[in-house]
């Protein structure tokens, strides 16, 4: 029975620990736009594109630059 002292407190401590993190939240604009970032990932970016095309590209010269030079022998 004396463990009831102690989750009362605890769990009205909780609740408004919680109560001031959702106003928080809202005061500091956590919630204004919830569907950008689950739509982003839906859309390509050119960014990216650019960059991975690039380094297509260098690995493509770097593999035919391999090939035009023979293999040195050890003799």
């Amino acid at each position: 029975m004396s463990i009831i002292y102690v989750l009362i407190p605890v769990a009205i401590l909780l609740t408004a620990l919680g109560i001031y993190l959702f106003f928080w939240a809202v005061r500091t604009n956590q919630f204004t736009d919830l569907e950008k970032q689950g739509m982003s990932i839906l859309f390509d970016n050119n960014n990216s594109e650019n960059k991975t095309s690039s380094a297509s590209d260098n690995m493509s010269q770097s593999s035919s630059e391999n090939e035009e030079t023979p293999p040195k022998n050890g003799n």
